[in-house]
């Protein structure tokens, strides 16, 4: 009788242990969508004219990958979140040509024509991570490596009559030197960025989240060749990601 009492004293305060435990190692997924462009004093050498930085002229992309928490509390209260990500960031540049400022030709109402430039990056945001009740707050450096990148124009037609052609084109385009280049050339652009994440987000006891996160890189986009004075140009990123983690080790 003994013997099960003191068992069962055993397995209640492993379970009350376990219950306190917020977290133990865990290892997930997340996927979301990511808002993103550039800015800087010297962006517009990368982009050429016509590009704004404003918040609602930002891409949206999208983001993936694998997560992990490794807590250093016994309480789950303070953790480090390493992840690696694929993310697709870039910018997009807007315009349109009117009737009534330039001769379009008969029937033609509008002209609009949009280029994007696609950079394929794997991310690699290390975080230390406050969880307050379910409630989680994020900070740290993310590295990052653009793998890829792809740009395309696509122009629209409107007519009078309610009508629209839309035509895509995915060939060459102007780096920031002025050399015609490949639609998929990614050398004009610096291979390793390093910047600063920090976000907040609500984290579920059964391991599901969301979270909305701000990252700005430090290392300019414009590969200037190890030339002095180098042109700034930035990466800048919201993301919106739902995640699920998996308890491990408890």
């Amino acid at each position: 009788m003994k013997k099960l009492a003191i068992l069962a004293l055993s397995l209640a305060t492993v379970s009350f242990a376990q219950a306190q435990d917020a977290g133990g190692f865990r290892l997930g997924v997340k996927v979301g969508g990511t808002y993103s462009n550039i800015s800087g004093d010297n962006v517009t050498q990368l982009t050429g004219s016509g590009y704004e930085s404003a918040l609602g002229k930002y891409k949206f992309g999208y983001n993936a990958g694998i997560s992990a928490t490794l807590p250093i509390s016994s309480d789950g209260f303070f953790s480090i979140a390493p992840e690696l990500l694929y993310n697709r960031k870039g910018y997009q540049i807007e315009s349109d040509s009117k009737s009534t400022n330039t001769n379009l030709g008969a029937g033609v109402s509008k002209v609009e024509f949009e280029q994007e430039r696609v950079l394929h990056y794997l991310d690699v945001p290390v975080l230390a991570k406050i969880n307050a009740g379910g409630l989680f707050f994020e900070l740290g450096p993310q590295f990052s490596y653009l793998f890829g990148s792809r740009t395309s124009q696509q122009t629209t037609t409107k007519y009078t009559n309610g009508d629209k052609d839309k035509v895509e084109t995915k060939d060459t385009f102007m780096d920031y030197t002025g050399v015609s280049r490949d639609e998929a050339y990614k050398s004009d652009l610096s291979q390793f960025d390093i910047g600063g994440v920090a976000g907040v987000g609500y984290q579920a006891e059964n391991g599901l989240s969301i979270g909305l996160r701000y990252a700005r890189g430090f290392n300019s986009l414009i590969d200037s060749k190890d030339t002095d004075n180098e042109p700034r140009a930035y990466n800048n990123a919201y993301t919106l990601q739902v995640g699920y983690l998996l308890p491990f080790g408890q």
